[in-house]
């Protein structure tokens, strides 16, 4: 490494001494490699992103479109009674909404402004009447037609995962493959073909074989038939 290069030392004043030292553990207390792991995890975190990016689309839409055509509406929000905190972000969107548009928000741009958390809490188990059983079951068939509880799950677990990539955790713990392997298993529940449309801009593979330390955590399952 040269001279004009970060190294250790920087890495550990300005990013931290606590961000660093994980990595530094996970090399045994060697910081040349904990460094170049610390880059790795930039690196495969960023190449996560088509894939979560693209099963958020997804579900938001998929999602909207079963509600919209139970509820007979766009704004289906105004009628399902949603349990939780629902009605309080869809609420708290309208307002942001009103505030930075130049036009009067659109169910759509509702839509794009909730976040994953929120449609991930439509399978909780409190909304299942108003939300899995008469519309959002059809959402994943033909595919899965197993229970709620599963589905929700994943979806947790993964919405757990997207938040770790895009708030800059140590993901490289993790079993990454099977995490990728599940985003696209139920994408292809959402949207068959989803995976042929994805694979072209995913370039995970390529850096999951650069990977510079061996994969030290727990095997994570995908979503597999026998699970369901």
């Amino acid at each position: 490494m040269s001279r004009s290069e970060p190294d250790a030392e920087w890495v550990k004043r300005f990013l931290s001494v606590p961000r660093f030292r994980p990595y530094v553990r996970d090399c045994g207390g060697n910081e040349a490699l904990a460094l170049a792991l610390y880059r790795w995890n930039i690196e495969v975190s960023s190449a996560l992103h088509p894939a979560l990016n693209f099963l958020e689309v997804l579900l938001r839409n998929a999602f909207h479109n079963e509600l919209t055509s139970h509820y007979v509406r766009s704004a289906w929000w105004t009628v399902a009674r949603l349990a939780g905190d629902g009605a309080l972000l869809i609420a708290g969107a309208r307002r942001r909404l009103n505030r930075t548009c130049r036009h009067e928000p659109t169910s759509d741009d509702v839509v794009a402004a909730m976040p994953l958390g929120f449609w991930v809490s439509l399978l909780n188990r409190d909304n299942e009447e108003v939300t899995w059983r008469p519309a959002l079951h059809r959402a994943f068939r033909p595919g899965y037609r197993g229970p709620r509880r599963e589905i929700h799950a994943h979806l947790e677990h993964l919405r757990m995962f997207r938040n770790r990539v895009m708030h800059h955790e140590p993901v490289h713990m993790r079993h990454l493959e099977a995490d990728h392997q599940r985003i696209y298993e139920l994408a292809e529940y959402l949207a068959p073909g989803a995976a042929k449309m994805l694979r072209p801009v995913d370039r995970l593979a390529e850096v999951l074989a650069r990977r510079p330390v061996p994969y030290l955590g727990r095997r994570r399952p995908g979503l597999t038939q026998t699970e369901m």
